[in-house]
């Protein structure tokens, strides 16, 4: 937890995972970020996996250090209440964070009307409005096609909602964006943010569209082999497996020196006419001649000595371990100053992830639970909307808020 954004109010209204992350990058970097749903919860309220009790851990691990509102979304009078958080007054308020449809009671139309300036991004499936989620982007964009073994033609669901997570980033840099450039003109705006333009826009920033366009065909399938470089697992005496990238020319060099393999790659280089050490893609281009040569190496050496000398050469290793395993690693979990060891609404105790990037001149504060649903109502209605304790207290007895 930072200060940089403290003094912010963001509103956010939406379910699953880039909506979420946004706000709760937000509300890592010092904003105060209120979350609405639904009375008795959203459609993400009880998303696997579930503590003992019934909670989602997958809810309070995205909706920490956040303040709870719970509102009958189905009835209007709670519906305007919705906008009123979204369109909320104040230099620093007026930011709306949501995945609710482009059209509806959240129309960026309907808060512009409550407030002139008002800033809304809207995680959206895909640019026309249709539902999609990662999962089913991911499907459309090609990368399960891609993924897995040559001789297995099914394709590979990726476990890691990746494109969830790039857009919940760059939802939030959005936002902070169109804040900055609101302050300079005193217009605001919405910003859709569908995934499968991140998706697209993602491969065709690394080149994954050009290189088909180009002529270069349909990226084979080529199991844990690096595409253009020299990467892929191997498994050592003691059955050890690593996954081990050589892409600079000091990678290269040291791998080649641990496993005693130079005189074997130098052959092939005269044979073949390479130099590897100059072009990670020759090293791609010549892997079925390389490969068997490494695979013996690794064969021959034990991974307690081998590994101290990759580290000292600056080879780029990684072992291969369950998560579990993960979590005792220092330099991933155990003892890692992101994590902080909280009681979640869950009553779960467990380390809990502050903010992931390090600002060395700032003190790091610790993370911070999630709420329970409805914990704020009260406090946001009176402090962000100004309605008296008898106004809130009428929509308590109506059913149209409640508190946790």
């Amino acid at each position: 937890m930072y200060d940089l954004l403290k003094g912010l109010t963001v509103v956010e209204g939406s379910a699953f995972i880039a909506g979420p992350t946004c706000g709760l990058y937000l509300a890592q970097l010092g904003a105060q970020v209120i979350r609405f749903d639904n009375i008795g919860g959203g459609p993400d309220f009880r998303r696997w996996p579930l503590a003992a009790s019934g909670a989602s851990l997958y809810w309070e691990g995205l909706n920490k250090g956040k303040k709870s509102v719970a509102i009958d979304l189905s009835r209007p009078e709670g519906r305007e209440l919705a906008q009123r958080l979204a369109a909320a007054p104040g230099e620093d308020a007026g930011l709306f964070v949501t995945n609710f449809p482009v059209e509806g009671f959240l129309a960026y139309e309907r808060l512009k009307a409550l407030r002139e300036d008002v800033i809304c991004v809207r995680v959206m499936g895909w640019a026309d409005g249709g539902p999609g989620v990662d999962y089913t982007i991911n499907s459309a964009v090609g990368v399960p096609l891609m993924t897995g073994h040559p001789d297995d033609p099914r394709p590979v669901n990726h476990v890691l909602p990746a494109w969830d997570l790039l857009t919940g980033a760059f939802a939030a840099f959005n936002l902070v964006a169109a804040l900055l450039a609101r302050h300079r003109t005193g217009q605001g705006r919405e910003i859709r943010i569908p995934l499968s333009d991140v998706a697209a826009a993602s491969l065709a920033n690394m080149g994954m569209t050009a290189e088909i366009l180009a002529g270069g065909g349909l990226r084979p399938r080529l199991g844990n082999e690096l595409f253009g470089a020299f990467g892929r697992d191997f498994v050592t005496r003691d059955g050890k497996r690593l996954m081990v990238v050589a892409i600079t020319p000091r990678q290269w060099t040291g791998l080649i020196e641990v496993l005693g393999v130079g005189e074997a790659v130098a052959a092939v280089e005269r044979t073949r006419d390479v130099d590897f050490r100059k072009d990670e893609g020759l090293r791609f281009a010549h892997k079925d001649v390389l490969m068997p040569i490494f695979e013996d190496g690794f064969a021959r050496a034990d991974s307690a000595d081998i590994l101290p000398r990759f580290d000292e050469l600056g080879v780029c290793w990684g072992p291969y371990q369950r998560l579990e395993e993960a979590l005792e690693d220092p330099r991933l979990f155990a003892g890692n100053p992101i994590f902080s060891e909280l009681t979640q609404p869950s009553g779960e105790t467990y380390p809990v992830p502050g903010y992931a990037a390090t600002l060395p001149q700032d003190a790091r504060r610790p993370a911070l639970p999630a709420s329970r649903l409805g914990q704020h109502t009260e406090e946001v209605l009176a402090g962000l909307l100004g309605l008296s304790g008898g106004e809130i207290a009428r929509l308590h007895d109506a059913g149209v808020v409640a508190s946790g």
